[in-house]
């Protein structure tokens, strides 16, 4: 077996998606769509983040239509892999992690609060 079957890189998110999609197209001609979701830790820190926030890359059609019909605290399940994405800001080169979504579905819509009592 060579060393590489054992390496794996999945990642499986379940958590509220905040905000809006962003869909940008590249320079390349490709169409990504992004989205953040807010992911409660099972054991925060004391002091520490009670939540992460992660972004997610769209880049297939499907997860970029599934990513068009959320709304802003919608319960969302993301599978994917993790990524590590290089760009420049002004003169500096930079770079962060992100998950690009193989998969993206609704599990719960926000639950809407009565506002009008």
């Amino acid at each position: 077996m060579d060393e590489t079957d054992e390496w794996v890189n999945e990642v499986r998110l379940v958590g509220r998606f905040s905000g809006e999609v962003t869909v940008r197209e590249l320079p390349s001609g490709d169409t990504v769509a992004g989205l953040r979701l807010v992911v409660p830790r099972a054991r925060p820190r004391e002091g520490g983040a009670s939540v992460d926030t992660i972004d997610v890359a769209c880049w297939s059609a499907r997860t970029r239509r599934a990513a068009g019909t959320l709304g802003d605290g919608d319960l969302v399940e993301v599978s994917g892999a993790l990524r590590r994405r290089f760009f420049r800001a002004g003169s500096a080169a930079v770079s962060r992690y992100e998950v690009e979504a193989l998969s993206l579905r609704r599990l719960r819509r926000r639950a809407l609060t009565d506002t009008a009592g």
